[in-house]
């Protein structure tokens, strides 16, 4: 973003809560972030996003109109420069995995700190995944295979785009697959080398082999 605020829209039918993130993201607070628009449902939220473009759209998930789902897709259709993080109080696998797949490129939980959240924010406008620690915890428990389980050819592939440094946007144009499928890939090569971050995938799959010593992961998306 080269020192430009980070423009964001906060989506929660929960009065005070929206109320709350506002007042903890709002100008003047130092964060880097400016709130050019607030909604109480995923419906008036496509409105603001089409008004405003957005650099982030924070979405609650379970909301009244469209949910925080259905809003996710239709952003993610529409207005692909605007990167949905999802802010949420539910961390059961089925709704971390709907808002994954739905094309999401975080998930927090509401008890996330100020710091975390602004620094989250700030990384998804980047184009980086970000996950709250007990949701990538609980996604690569249930995805996790046998340690030593080999990568598939997209898998390899994926692996070696985040050794070159690519962001997950990035990924999909090489590789010609949705942004999503590029996280649901990631998710299985990080259970299958028994990580939690690229870096670490990049590092463990040249300590086995399966990527030339001397590539390189930039940790990013």
């Amino acid at each position: 973003m080269s020192g430009e605020r980070v423009r964001v829209i906060v989506v929660d039918d929960h009065t005070v809560m929206r109320a709350g993130v506002v007042a903890l993201l709002g100008t003047g607070t130092g964060t880097g972030i400016e709130i050019v628009g607030e909604a109480a449902d995923g419906r008036a939220a496509l409105e603001l996003v089409e008004r405003y473009e957005p650099d982030v759209a924070l979405v609650d998930l379970r909301m009244p109109v469209l949910d925080g789902v259905a809003t996710t897709t239709e952003i993610v259709a529409r207005f692909p420069r605007t990167r949905v993080l999802i802010l949420t109080t539910y961390d059961t696998d089925a709704e971390i995995e709907r808002g994954v797949e739905a094309g999401a490129i975080g998930y927090l939980l509401k008890d996330t700190s100020r710091e975390q959240l602004v620094d989250a924010i700030h990384a998804a406008a980047r184009g980086e995944t970000v996950l709250a620690p007990r949701v990538a915890e609980r996604l690569v428990a249930r995805m996790r295979q046998p340690a030593q389980a080999p990568l598939t050819a997209r898998e390899t592939d994926v692996l070696n785009a985040v050794a070159d440094g690519l962001t997950n946007a990035e990924i999909g144009r090489r590789l010609v697959i949705a942004e999503a499928t590029v996280k649901t890939h990631l998710l299985r090569l990080f259970a299958k080398l028994d990580v939690n971050d690229r870096t670490r995938a990049v590092v463990v799959a040249m300590e086995r082999g399966v990527l030339p010593r001397g590539s390189r992961g930039s940790g990013r998306g």
